[in-house]
């Protein structure tokens, strides 16, 4: 049985950094973090890709541990090629509930322990 409290908010990023894969290749963009509301931290990154103008976009929520910021060049790296983020879960227009199950199955998809963000 999963938690019916959803133990994640949704926070919006002020600006959209960029995100690159370990190559230097563009990836997206981070457009919110799913925040934990017990510890104030941020448990995953929610990145945007593909789209033109806004429209078309999609979300691909992923554990904040799997980040880098590089803050010579204002970007985050991802550990991961773009193929890899396209086949997690994801969403278009309407986002999930951030429920235990979702938390479980993100961490899941990226090989992590059940509830863990760690990278």
């Amino acid at each position: 049985m999963t938690d019916p409290i959803t133990p994640l908010v949704r926070a919006v990023a002020a600006a959209e950094p960029r995100v690159e894969n370990r190559d230097g290749a563009a990836v997206g963009t981070l457009q919110a973090y799913l925040v934990d509301k017990r510890s104030g931290q941020a448990d995953f990154a929610v990145l945007s890709l593909g789209g033109f103008l806004g429209m078309g976009r999609s979300f691909y929520p992923v554990p904040f541990g799997l980040l880098d910021y590089d803050a010579v060049r204002d970007v985050y790296v991802v550990a991961l090629d773009r193929k890899q983020l396209e086949g997690g879960p994801s969403w278009a227009n309407t986002p999930p509930a951030f429920d235990a199950g979702y938390v479980a199955r993100v961490a899941s998809y990226y090989g992590l322990a059940k509830g863990s963000t760690a990278g």
